[in-house]
């Protein structure tokens, strides 16, 4: 059962999405009032060093609507900036900490149904069943899903979904593990819970194209991306294995 003191706080990267930022604020900002946890939730938006006026367009947004907290930051990437933002939610007192992205693919119409069953999950996780972000995303996952196995031995149905529900209490216990700068947080902090046992729920999400902007993430970027990975995942595999 909901009480008035549940302290939501939403947090969302956010890098040159000028063309985007104003209707994500406009979808995300009715959520965190319907659970404002009496005035202490938040929505959180971390502009991630951009090079356009997305956290200008942030400032004026926030001057008339109180439960939205701005943020700006040196770049450090996708990774970086999500864990940045739950160390931030953590540290402001947050009762659970739902993260999603900036660039419109999500709704937030489907939040309500994660939130429901909050209780029950130490995390709630959308399963992109009917990915329209392209062919060579879905590619990815999928190779990424076959990585994780390898490497770690469990099996994550959709590893690095931006649209997710954790209980405060299970994320601190954790999130010391992910190295500050680790570009995969999501990847690696699902992998975690499910070596540790954690209650993880997938529930089936829309994920629509980007809805404007350019996507800052190529091909060539997700090959370098990847190697990177796959020395940073036995990295930490060694570091879970230790305290298993």
């Amino acid at each position: 059962m909901e009480t008035k003191t549940d302290r939501l706080f939403i947090i969302i990267p956010a890098y040159n999405e000028r063309e985007n930022i104003r209707q994500v604020l406009d979808d995300w900002y009715p959520v965190i009032q319907a659970h404002s946890g009496n005035g202490e939730s938040r929505l959180v938006v971390i502009d991630d060093g951009s090079k356009d006026d997305t956290y200008i367009i942030m400032q004026e947004y926030a001057k008339e609507h109180p439960l939205f907290s701005p943020i700006t930051k040196t770049n450090s990437g996708h990774g970086a900036t999500v864990l940045y933002g739950y160390h931030y939610a953590l540290d402001h007192g947050a009762d659970f900490v739902f993260q999603t992205d900036s660039d419109g693919q999500t709704l937030p119409s489907e939040f309500e149904q994660f939130w429901d069953q909050r209780e029950a999950w130490d995390m709630v996780i959308g399963w992109r069943n009917n990915r329209q972000d392209g062919g060579s995303r879905i590619f990815v996952t999928r190779i990424l899903r076959l990585v994780i196995r390898i490497c770690f031995g469990v099996s994550v149905k959709d590893a690095n979904t931006p649209f997710r529900l954790m209980k405060s209490d299970t994320l601190r216990r954790y999130i010391d593990l992910i190295p500050n700068d680790f570009n995969l947080s999501n990847v690696v902090l699902s992998v975690i819970y499910a070596k540790k046992g954690c209650r993880v729920k997938y529930l089936p999400i829309t994920f629509r194209p980007r809805q404007g902007g350019i996507n800052s993430i190529n091909m060539k970027k997700i090959f370098k991306i990847g190697r990177q990975a796959l020395k940073d995942f036995r990295q930490i595999n060694r570091v879970l294995n230790r305290e298993v």
